[in-house]
């Protein structure tokens, strides 16, 4: 009887000690078995291994969904209008928020993130609209001259192209060389990537797209905005850029780069940079290489392309999405994100630290390049830039097609930027 009172008591005092430590797991974990829908880009979605340390972390099952980039615009749009949540979490793109913030379709996240993390993000104020912060960045996107050495030094090309002519020139080298059919990489297609390319091209010809009131800058056949689009279309028709890429995607361009089959990536995603030199995931690992935008005016121009998580008002477990929010913005997320998705830390902090552990590839050449990042519209992206980006990309891919002149198409975007800034 002594020996089972005993082992009873020594019982009852394991089991005090059990209770507490038992409760401090659930304290730590006050979402455990929840579960979160996230909607993002296939750049931005996660691999396993970090989504499994997300749910280690906080208990929280998550269901990752991925879309297109315009489709998940689509998607947010008509499931807001129809009073339903797209997910708890989703891609917002730095040309939506104002329109989603006058329409009041997503929550602020003043209060409900990481405030020192988010100041530690320049980019950051770009998704601020009144005043409230409607998203976080989790890609810090910004456009640099990505290209194949090992197909320029062929070509007997030593230094990559400083001009727009320079680049052009060097790719009808490529080509007369027999290296590359198609050296120009650039989507045409009637989708997003188009608009950005643009707007990119812009810049490197030295104008911008609007004035400070929003009228258009482009129409004038010696404007930055005109000479853009008229490379495009030469180059299309000096058989520098291939004819199906008036039907691919950026991400598909991306995809014939890393095979090799191009040789400029001209709208090339600064973080893009890890994953074309990540011998795994590309067939010219140790021929990609870097430099700073081509420019007219001899000093290199380049345009920021922020991506962020935000959560929609009618979301089911803003909570749950506040976590996740919070985790993308851990270093350790994003060193993590940037192997391996190739998105660039929007964090000040972890960018230099990368560089200083030598892990960004080409560095010194991303970093001089960050210094130069403009956004595409100085005044704020206006809420009607949706329906004007759409009337962009139509059109390139009409005069692409040859269906268009570039002044036809110039006047189109100029008419449908009247029309959308008016409605």
């Amino acid at each position: 009887m002594k020996t089972f009172l005993t082992a009873l008591m020594a019982s009852a005092a394991l089991l005090q000690f059990a209770v507490p430590t038992g409760a401090m797991a659930d304290d730590a974990k006050p979402l455990a078995g929840q579960h979160l829908t996230v909607l993002l880009p296939p750049w931005g979605t996660l691999p396993k291994e970090m989504t499994d340390r997300f749910t280690a972390k906080t208990g929280i099952v998550l269901d990752a969904q991925t879309l297109g980039w315009d489709d998940i615009h689509t998607k947010i749009v008509t499931s807001t209008v129809a009073n339903a949540a797209p997910g708890d979490a989703t891609e917002v793109d730095w040309s939506w928020v104002g329109q989603f913030g006058a329409s009041k379709w997503y929550q602020p996240l003043d209060g409900a993130v990481d405030a020192s993390a988010v100041a530690d993000a320049p980019t950051a104020k770009i998704f601020t609209y009144d005043g409230k912060l409607l998203a976080v960045p989790y890609s810090n996107d910004f456009r640099v001259l990505i290209y194949n050495k090992a197909q320029l030094s062929k070509a007997g090309i030593n230094t990559p192209p400083t001009t727009p002519d320079e680049l052009l020139r060097d790719a009808k080298a490529i080509k007369d060389a027999k290296i590359a059919d198609y050296p120009i990489g650039l989507p045409l297609s009637a989708t997003e990537g188009t608009s950005t390319a643009w707007y990119l091209l812009t810049k490197a010809f030295g104008g911008d797209l609007f004035d400070k009131d929003f009228k258009p800058l482009f129409v004038d056949a010696n404007s930055a905005g005109y000479k853009a689009l008229a490379f495009e279309i030469q180059a299309m028709k000096d058989g520098l850029i291939d004819p199906s890429m008036t039907g691919l995607k950026d991400v598909e361009v991306q995809e014939l780069f890393k095979s090799g089959k191009i040789s400029f990536d001209v709208a090339g995603w600064a973080g893009n940079l890890s994953v074309y030199a990540d011998p795994s995931k590309s067939q010219v690992a140790n021929d990609v290489a870097a430099a700073l935008m081509p420019s007219t005016t001899g000093s290199t121009r380049t345009i920021g392309l922020p991506e962020a998580i935000g959560i929609p008002t009618a979301a089911g477990n803003a909570k749950a999405a506040a976590a996740f929010v919070n985790f993308m913005l851990e270093p350790e997320t994003e060193i993590a994100a940037y192997k391996a998705l190739g998105n660039m830390p929007p964090r000040l902090s972890v960018l230099k630290e990368l560089e200083g552990q030598g892990a960004l590839k080409d560095g010194d050449v991303l970093l001089k390049q960050a210094a130069t990042v403009e956004p595409v519209f100085a005044q704020g992206t206006p809420g009607w830039y949706p329906e004007f980006s759409s009337a962009v990309a139509a059109a390139i891919n009409q005069a692409a097609k040859g269906q268009l002149t570039v002044d036809q198409a110039i006047q189109q975007i100029a008419a449908a930027a009247q029309s959308a800034s008016q409605d």
